[in-house]
């Protein structure tokens, strides 16, 4: 890596490309900030001699909150809920807001999401990219909720050449030259943006902050009731891993004693087995988290900037194309706010608090009879459900981009209430009423599509 010395020039010319895109000098001093420590050197990440596992009574458990909701309902007027909503969801191949899609009963997350807070009469915030913004705001003005949302933007951050260590630069698209900071950039955007200082004048105390795609992340009063009960400056939902979660982040305590959030790509090769260890590090991160707004104004008036833990990407330039020039993308995780502020804490919730969209399997699974939405517009799992859990494997090639799924379940979404696994491998599509049971996987080899007949019922079946 390139010695301290060379870094002026470097980080001059970072600079001054973040101000010509009009960027804060606040979000200029946070890139600055991780600049400095990534040509020094700094890789982000975290390692085993660093941190401890959490013991299971260090954190408290979300049917022992019940007792709170009272106390919920008494500050819901001083509670905003932010919303992150800065995907495209390029994954499912779209080229707009993923929180457009249809999710349930023919709405839209945001549709469903501005139902909540119009039901539940909450404040709400969308924090957009600059790739959503425009997507997201005519739809809310063609929607024209009850409670219209206030809306801010992320930053971005410039993309760092591997090579030389400068901005990295691509005449053929000039927006891929930029990387969002991630979820972790929604402390200083909310602050640069002046709704932090405009939330705080009008009395609220409280933020309910969590992803667009997540719709089991309701606000939850009981939780509300125990966050400004017991006066913590944040909080983050957790759930118990299990061996699906072994990849995802986990939460631990590092040897200063403060709690701490490690995510994957903080994590050393060497270390993966005891990273994956679910019984060694037994929670993971929901990114449903819980902040007082007061005490987050007076962190960044302390230290100018939100000093998250560093998340080092390594990436191609151009993300379709593997051959385009390695750039380092500097990202920061938001539930890594924990090690920042004394007096954290977390609190274990249902896996029904987190039912996150990142691929059209889990969209088929909240789209079938697993899941309802209730009069509140929350989604549950349904009670009828017969099996624990369920794993989807639909065929990329015919099913990861949202218009081929939507064509080839455009009849009827199957029943999954009994299902344990459905695998689908080739070009299938779906009569009306096709109930799934226990373990299926359909595979269809040839060239023709293949259509599962109305009224099919498939029990442990493998058909080819």
């Amino acid at each position: 890596m390139p010695v301290a010395d060379a870094v002026p020039n470097y980080l001059t010319e970072c600079i001054e490309k973040m101000k010509a895109e009009g960027l804060s000098d606040r979000i200029i001093n946070t890139f600055s900030f991780y600049y400095l420590q990534v040509v020094n050197g700094a890789d982000g990440l975290l390692y085993e001699k660093d941190i401890e596992p959490l013991h299971i009574d260090e954190i408290e458990e979300d049917d022992c909150l019940a007792g709170c909701k009272e106390v919920g309902a008494q500050v819901m007027p001083r509670t905003v809920r932010i919303v992150l909503n800065g995907g495209l969801g390029t994954t499912m191949g779209l080229t707009r807001a993923k929180s457009l899609i249809h999710a349930k009963e023919g709405l839209s997350f945001l549709e469903i999401l501005l139902a909540q807070a119009d039901l539940g009469h909450t404040a709400l915030c969308f924090m957009n990219s600059f790739s959503t913004h425009e997507d997201t705001c005519a739809e809310i003005m063609r929607i024209k909720p009850a409670r219209k949302p206030r809306t801010f933007l992320q930053h971005k951050f410039p993309k760092i050449s591997q090579k030389d260590f400068r901005p990295a630069k691509w005449p053929l698209d000039t927006r891929l030259e930029w990387n969002p900071p991630g979820h972790g950039d929604v402390y200083i955007s909310l602050y640069s943006s002046g709704l932090l200082q405009q939330l705080l004048d009008e009395g609220i105390e409280y933020a309910f902050i969590s992803n667009s795609d997540n719709l089991g992340a309701a606000l939850n009063l009981r939780m509300l009731g125990y966050f400004s009960q017991h006066e913590v400056p944040f909080m983050l939902e957790v759930a118990r891993r299990k061996p699906s979660d072994a990849k995802g982040g986990h939460l631990a305590r590092h040897r200063n004693g403060r709690m701490i959030l490690r995510e994957t790509a903080q994590c050393p090769p060497t270390e993966k087995s005891l990273f994956q260890d679910i019984n060694r590090y037994r929670f993971f991160n929901t990114n449903n988290i819980w902040i007082n707004l007061s005490f987050l104004k007076t962190l960044i008036e302390k230290e100018g900037i939100v000093p998250l833990p560093l998340i080092l990407n390594s990436k191609p330039l151009d993300p379709r194309d593997e051959t385009s020039p390695p750039v380092y993308q500097v990202e920061t995780a938001m539930g890594s706010a924990i090690f920042l502020f004394e007096g954290a804490t977390a609190v274990c919730v249902p896996r029904s608090r987190f039912l996150p969209v990142k691929s059209c399997n889990d969209l088929l699974a909240i789209r079938s009879d697993r899941y309802l939405l209730t009069s509140e517009k929350s989604l549950v799992q349904n009670p009828n459900v017969q099996t624990e859990s369920i794993q989807i494997d639909l065929d990329p090639r015919f099913f990861g981009r949202i218009d081929d799924f939507n064509r080839r379940l455009g009849r009827g979404t199957p029943s999954l209430l009994a299902c344990d696994a459905l695998s689908i491998t080739g070009d299938v599509s779906f009569g009306k009423n096709v109930t799934i049971i226990g373990t299926v996987a359909i595979n269809n080899p040839g060239p023709t599509p293949f259509v599962i007949p109305d009224d099919t019922i498939l029990e442990n079946e493998l058909i080819q």
